[in-house]
């Protein structure tokens, strides 16, 4: 084998030369599209979107002690591609008149809202006749754990609960 035979082996031909270009540059600009679209339909569904939130229900000034309060509270939540609004009731109390306590208004055995019945001195849950003490704690029915509290503080004189994402 001589010499100019072995290099005409490996020689490629300006137009397989040329395919090949036009096919690499082909692939770079499909990729240089594809990634940025495909992160933008996807970035929603992997990006988190909420956190925690301290949110202001109203003055401490205004709890009367041992008597459960009524705040509403409501925020917009993004899961994903859709928003909705979390909202509920959160009772704050006081049985010391220094510090503040506040529960969630949802019953812990399917989620019904509870209410304060201040002629009965409870929480009464709608729904299986959950009954629950000012404390939260179980009187009586299906819920199988006291009602959920809040972390809670109070800052210049507001009462502030931390909602979870």
């Amino acid at each position: 084998m001589t010499e100019t035979e072995s290099s005409y082996d490996y020689e490629v031909s300006r137009r397989k030369f040329l395919s090949g270009l036009i096919g690499a540059v082909a692939a770079a600009v499909a990729a240089a599209v594809a990634v940025p679209a495909i992160a933008y339909v996807t970035s929603p569904g992997v990006k988190l979107q909420n956190s925690a939130e301290w949110m202001t229900l109203g003055p401490a000034s205004s709890l009367v002690q041992g008597q459960p309060m009524g705040y509403p509270y409501s925020r917009t939540v993004k899961d994903g591609w859709t928003e909705s609004t979390q909202s509920g009731v959160a009772y704050a109390v006081t049985f010391n008149g220094q510090t503040v306590t506040v529960y969630s208004n949802l019953c812990t055995h399917l989620s019904c809202r509870v209410t304060w019945h201040p002629d009965q001195y409870q929480y009464i849950c709608p729904c299986h006749d959950g009954r629950f003490a000012v404390n939260g704690v179980v009187l009586s029915g299906p819920p199988p754990r006291p009602l959920y509290e809040f972390p809670s503080r109070i800052e210049n004189g507001q009462i502030q609960i931390l909602v979870e994402a």
